[in-house]
């Protein structure tokens, strides 16, 4: 196991566009969910927080996930509401309604939001304990990811065997596994895993 660089260089940050220049108006819907409608003021915008990696469109809505409307949130990009009574929607409110599903909710936003600041496109992992998959920037919708990411906060013990199962996966997947540990200060330190060896003594 070693230390993962992430660095962000000078090409990352100047391939960055600033995020200030978007603004949309969100929804919060009943069953939790983040949605922005896509209509003929938003269309070209919303293709645009595309391409960098937010949500799915389906129904001329775009979906973010959990971490992504946080992250947008935060960033004054996205102006939340509650669909049913048009009341404003926080920070911490929306925290709230997603910590009710994903305990481990604010460990996980915590490591999206440090990737993106590192100038990494963040998109959701696919199951087996996988947390994220993360781009290097210019890389996204060319080509897969090459690193995924699993989460793990400092204190919170993980099985050798929980770690087995998951490389050998990301392995068959010819991916590097990244460990993302979250600090007790809230730093996240990284450390990329090729090998697991157990001495019988």
């Amino acid at each position: 196991m070693k230390t993962a660089g992430f660095p962000v260089t000078e090409t990352q940050q100047a391939a960055t566009p600033p995020m200030k220049k978007l603004r949309f108006k969100a929804f919060l819907t009943k069953k939790g969910k983040v949605v922005i409608p896509k209509n003929q003021k938003t269309g070209c915008r919303i293709e645009e927080l595309k391409t960098r990696g937010y949500g799915k469109l389906a129904k001329d809505r775009l979906f973010l996930a959990p971490c992504e409307a946080l992250f947008l949130l935060n960033k004054n990009v996205i102006d939340l509401v509650d669909e049913e009574t048009s009341e404003p929607v926080d920070f911490q409110r929306l925290l709230h309604v997603f910590e009710r599903v994903d305990p481990d909710l604010w460990v996980k936003f915590l490591i999206y939001r440090d990737l993106r600041s590192r100038g990494y496109v963040v998109r959701g992992g696919f199951g087996l304990g996988i947390d994220f998959r993360a781009y290097e920037k210019g890389r996204y919708g060319k080509e897969t990811a090459k690193y995924l990411i699993l989460g793990i906060q400092e204190g919170k013990p993980v099985t050798v065997e929980e770690l087995t199962r998951i490389l050998r996966h990301v392995q068959s997947l010819k991916k590097k596994l990244v460990l993302a540990v979250l600090s007790r200060r809230g730093e996240v330190v990284y450390y990329s895993l090729s090998k697991l060896t157990l001495t019988k003594i």
